[in-house]
């Protein structure tokens, strides 16, 4: 099915590229505990997309395995957010991204659990208990952060000033998921918004920090249309297999 591949697809590409994304901290950390900490977590949405590109070759039926999904498409066949594809910055910017990120996907994998795809639902139970560690430590990062110094908490305030306008993109909903909805497969993104905006607000008012009030809204990820960042993460992530094709370890 068409339409499972491409919301397959998508999930599996929010994972690497975040998890790429992520692991650019390995062995620069704030503390030692913190770098081994991101290590971890990047290295969980990496497998976690591993394993959902390698149920998109198997849904796409073309020969692509996930290595091939991985390595060797052009940036405009990449269907992942914008947000995670935005620069780490420092630590706050990374922490608020993740953050963003985590408190959509918690919800996500939470209903995904009961997708009439069987497929789907198991990489969405096992991915969920990652996922819950993941929406913990960002969500007490930013807490600490925002609460913190007076200067942690202008960074960490910054750093929502800057990502809110990628969020929106976290709920647009195409006719390929309608129908997915339609089929029981995948949860209304609707019910996603509901609680991860209650998720935030939750966050945010233990952290002091305050949503921005314009209405700046940036998208296009879902369809191909990347910020220039995403070139550089894969000019980084494809080099060996571009240049030494078909290598394995």
């Amino acid at each position: 099915m068409r339409a499972l591949f491409d919301y397959v697809l998508k999930l599996g590409d929010d994972s690497l590229i975040l998890g790429h994304r992520l692991s650019e901290w390995c062995g620069h950390g704030p503390i030692l505990e913190e770098d081994i900490a991101m290590t971890n977590i990047a290295l969980d949405l990496v497998g976690q997309a591993t394993t959902l590109l390698t149920y998109a070759g198997e849904l796409e039926a073309k020969g692509r395995d996930a290595d091939a999904l991985a390595f060797l498409r052009f940036d405009r066949e990449y269907r992942n957010l914008l947000l995670v594809e935005q620069p780490n910055g420092d630590f706050g910017v990374t922490m608020m991204r993740q953050f963003l990120f985590d408190a959509y996907r918690l919800p996500l994998f939470e209903r995904l659990q009961n997708s009439k795809d069987a497929t789907l639902a198991a990489i969405a139970e096992k991915s969920l208990k990652e996922t819950k560690y993941h929406l913990k430590h960002s969500s007490e990062w930013v807490i600490r952060l925002g609460d913190g110094t007076e200067e942690s908490h202008q960074r960490i305030q910054e750093a929502l000033n800057t990502l809110w306008r990628y969020t929106d993109e976290l709920f647009q909903e195409d006719d390929s998921e309608k129908e997915l909805v339609a089929l029981g497969i995948v949860p209304a993104i609707s019910e996603i918004r509901d609680a991860w905006k209650s998720n935030v607000d939750r966050v945010f008012a233990e952290a002091t920090v305050t949503i921005p009030s314009n209405n700046w809204k940036h998208s296009g990820g879902r369809k191909g249309m990347h910020s220039e960042h995403l070139g550089y993460i894969l000019a980084e992530l494809q080099y060996m297999q571009r240049a030494y094709p078909n290598m394995q370890w």
